[in-house]
């Protein structure tokens, strides 16, 4: 793709990338015949189709911009409150930043399944480090909002991306700062007069955002309890499994023990049977010798 994005292009990449994933390449091909003969026809042939996780996030920056633009506001808030933080406050914020994009994250998985898509756990996986990503370092944060990822991005928690692998994420360089489209009307509700504006509308969506979180960390609690569980009888089965394992080992080199103790008494046997058969050859020669000793004597004597 050329340097500069051509008019028009991340327009047209921002309708590209809000289709579903199946539909993208044909999409995308009807887009480029509709446009054979101008110079964007082949910038928009090179718009990459968008990894499953990438589609993921993608929607959800469509279908869920407020809630979006809330995350990267916490995370700017956090980048800057992590300057003066302790150590134990670093870790509650950690926790927290974790119970963020657990709760987002099973959001957008609840809309890509709307859409007809089942998240696998690598995916799901994917799509948190992103989030997270996007909450610890403002480039990863720009290019999410962009809605024209093809591909996620991580991040240690600390370091900041470097912008090759920023602009690598995107369908083009020139999307870093682009703001994706809402494709879909907020839910049904009471009307938005903005004549007269809800002096408590920032409070409200303040405090039905927190008692979401709260929500969704009492269900990590749970889950979180329950895995431990499991985790802790696998641990005691882990280690029964061991030790009748060394218990089989030892009733095996018993056994070696005494089969090799039986195939040498074998071998013992047969050098006895060999030396009594012997000695009863030996026997049989003697009494026949006796015998005739004994025939000449009585016929010698008067």
């Amino acid at each position: 793709m050329s340097a500069a994005a051509s008019p028009g292009l991340l327009e047209i990449a921002d309708e590209l990338y809000a289709v579903g994933l199946a539909e993208f390449t044909p999409t995308r091909d009807a887009k480029v015949k509709e446009l054979k003969g101008t110079p964007l026809a082949a910038q928009v042939k090179a718009l990459r189709k968008p990894s499953t996780a990438a589609w993921v996030l993608n929607l959800l920056v469509r279908r869920e911009t407020e809630q979006v633009d809330q995350v990267l506001s916490v995370g700017a808030a956090l980048r800057e409150a992590q300057r003066s933080m302790s150590a134990g406050e670093l870790r509650a914020l950690t926790r927290q930043r974790r119970q963020v994009t657990a709760a987002v994250t099973t959001q957008a998985r609840r809309l890509a399944a709307a859409e007809g898509l089942k998240v696998t756990s690598a995916v799901s996986d994917q799509v948190e480090s992103m989030l997270t990503a996007a909450i610890v370092d403002a480039e990863c944060g720009r290019a999410l909002r962009s809605g024209l990822l093809v591909s996620t991005l991580s991040t240690n928690g600390w370091d900041p991306v470097d912008e090759a692998t920023v602009a690598a994420a995107l369908a083009a360089p020139e999307a870093l700062g682009f703001t994706a489209t809402a494709r879909e009307a907020p839910a049904p509700g009471p009307p938005d007069l903005k004549v007269v504006p809800d002096p408590e509308k920032e409070a409200k969506r303040l405090r039905a955002a927190e008692e979401r979180l709260a929500r969704a960390a009492e269900q990590y609690d749970v889950a979180r309890a329950a895995h431990q569980e499991w985790v802790s009888e696998v641990e005691r089965l882990d280690a029964r499994s061991l030790q009748l394992q060394a218990e089989i080992d030892e009733l095996r080199r018993r056994l070696a023990e005494l089969e090799e103790s039986c195939d040498a008494l074998d071998e013992e046997v047969a050098e006895a049977e060999e030396s009594r058969d012997s000695a009863a050859a030996e026997l049989r020669t003697a009494a026949a010798e006796r015998d005739a000793a004994q025939a000449a004597r009585d016929r010698l004597a008067p």
